[in-house]
């Protein structure tokens, strides 16, 4: 966004690559068979971490453009992680994964997606919820579940949970943090929330303590009370056993206090090595091939429709794909149905892959900002979880002013150089500039925390600059950061002032320059080339008569020094 008081630099190339490209791919004519998903075009690369890379595509097909975002990652291991973040640390409630994100940027640099389909009514996940090991959540037989093992690989499958309790008698039938069902057993963790549902009748059993919930081990805890009715706290180091109907009776006489209750969640396949999981489904792509119809429980009304869709999926070099497509805006994006969801995570080079949420869930953003526009009318919708990518590295932003121009014209005259540890850890952190010119900004050992360099670069040498930055972490995790920028002062003092139907525009070259100077819409889009030709250092000044309304004069200068541009917003009236 340009501010209305001042000229903006912005780096050419980033720019015109995108316009031309976008161009570049209308003229082809790229359509769709209907049913189908064309090759995906690439339009816009960004590397978000070390790594990471997030592009945005766009399909044009016979029933409109499609944009489709991606994240590519590093196969989880070492400095990445993918892993559920739980909406609030709790499975009650719902929260927007921007706020899930700065939430847990303590901890990490992350990037997201939205995950599991969940309940409207009380916002719990629908399906499976694994994390660190530790079962959280049932998940669903008849849908695929997505799981992350130790090694690194991306499970999509079916997964049965049997759960049981056993005190003084038989084993009997046991759920996990799900809502109140008549005649049922359900063991509460503080991963439910920090109290047990509000519901009447019953029994509930305070077990203190006891284990994490690890999946196909005995896991046994001592019964300390017993509390009547619902919303009683559950503790941190244990759990609540609530029992409704006929099953109350078998709680109350078999489990007494003081009497010990063993109870055994068993997945089925096991997943003994699936660290991290979230529900969702259905499977799409499997083997390297899409699928069509995975037999999972779900809907026509789900699964046919052009929406916006979200998928996860593995490369056969294991690296992982997180996919978020808009859709249901006619114009900017129409969506895809769910096999062409297939179609594309295949062609995106996915060996495996399961759909997520989709609709107005449909989220990606990273490090707390939206990168995909979502479709409900409202904006990001509030969701269950997150499935996220963990990076645990040094992270350096990209810098505020991609262009660095000291010339006191008030536009970009100061660099702020930034990088984030999220361990404690040793570091170096350099700028390194044309001419071999190495400046030292920063070195020793560092607190996890957030550490900032405003730089100006007065009196260096002009052209391309990196800020560099090496992390040693206190658990022997080394990690790079480097962001590069331009220092440029060719260009400055761009004023555009309108009267009327006639716009004015006043720059100051230091130096030659190639210079071509457009007239765009707010959106970047090019309304005119007023010109284009070498220029002398010092003043200069163009004039345009156009139709009233709001654009951007911009102006851009090369030479061998590099290329910078400044734009100006203006509004000619009538």
């Amino acid at each position: 966004m340009f501010c209305t008081a001042q000229p903006n630099h912005r780096l050419p190339s980033r720019g015109v690559v995108v316009r031309n490209a976008v161009i570049c791919a209308l003229c082809a004519g790229i359509l769709a068979i209907p049913g189908t998903a064309p090759a995906a075009t690439p339009v816009r690369g960004q590397t978000l971490l070390p790594g990471v890379v997030y592009s945005r595509q766009v399909e044009f097909t016979s029933h409109g453009p499609v944009v489709i975002h991606v994240i590519s990652s590093p196969r989880p291991g070492g400095l990445y992680a993918l892993k559920p973040v739980l909406s609030n640390d709790s499975i009650i409630g719902r929260e927007r994964v921007t706020s899930m994100e700065k939430r847990v940027s303590a901890q990490a640099t992350v990037a997201a997606v939205n995950g599991d389909l969940f309940s409207f009514a009380d916002g719990h996940p629908t399906g499976a919820l694994i994390r660190g090991g530790v079962l959280d959540s049932a998940p669903v037989d008849l849908r695929s579940t997505v799981g992350i093992d130790s090694d690194g690989l991306l499970h999509v499958e079916r997964v049965r949970l049997a759960g049981t309790w056993q005190g003084s008698g038989q084993r009997r039938i046991l759920g996990i943090n799900e809502p109140p069902r008549a005649n049922r057993t359900t063991l509460y963790t503080r991963a439910w929330g920090p109290r047990t549902p509000a519901e009447s009748g019953g029994a509930q059993a305070i077990v203190q303590p006891f284990p994490a919930t690890r999946p196909n081990t005995p896991l046994t805890g001592t019964v300390t009370q017993y509390v009547s009715g619902g919303n009683q706290p559950i503790p941190a180091d244990g759990a609540v056993l609530v029992a409704r109907g006929a099953q109350a009776g078998f709680l109350s006489a078999e489990a007494p206090i003081g009497g010990k209750v063993t109870v055994l969640l068993t997945l089925t396949p096991p997943w003994s090595n699936v660290l991290e999981a979230v529900g969702g489904g259905p499977i799409i792509v499997r083997d390297g091939r899409p699928v069509y119809r995975s037999f999972e429980d779900f809907t026509t009304q789900q699964l046919a429709p052009r929406s916006a869709r979200t998928g996860v999926g593995q490369t056969a070099d294991g690296r992982i794909l997180l996919v978020a497509v808009d859709g249901r805006q006619p114009g900017y994006s129409t969506g895809l149905t769910n096999f062409e969801l297939a179609l594309t995570m295949m062609r995106l080079g996915c060996v495996t892959a399961s759909a997520l949420d989709s609709g107005g869930s449909t989220t990606m953003a990273f490090d707390g900002k939206l990168l995909n526009r979502p479709s409900d009318a409202g904006g990001e919708r509030p969701v269950a979880e997150a499935l996220t990518l963990f990076y645990y590295g040094v992270y350096a932003p990209t810098p505020n002013a991609r262009v660095l121009s000291p010339n006191a014209d008030g536009v970009d005259d100061t660099q702020s150089l930034v990088y984030k540890l999220v361990r404690p850890s040793t570091v170096s952190a350099t700028l390194s500039g044309p001419g071999g010119v190495v400046l030292p900004l920063d070195s020793g050992s560092r607190a996890a925390g957030t550490y900032r360099f405003p730089w100006t670069g007065a009196g260096q040498p002009e052209g391309t600059w990196t800020f560099h930055v090496v992390a040693d972490d206190d658990l022997g995790r080394h990690s790079v950061a480097d962001r590069q920028f331009a220092l440029n002062n060719t260009l400055g003092f761009l004023s555009a002032r309108a009267a009327g139907r006639t716009v004015t525009a006043t720059f100051k070259l230091a130096r030659p320059a190639r210079v071509a100077v457009r007239i765009e819409t707010p959106g970047g889009g090019l309304v005119r080339t007023l010109a284009s030709r070498n220029l002398p250092a010092g003043d200069g000044s163009i004039t345009w008569t156009g139709r009233p309304g709001a654009y951007l004069f911009s102006a851009t200068a090369t030479n061998d020094v590099g290329a910078v541009e400044l734009t100006s917003p203006f509004r000619l009236r009538r």
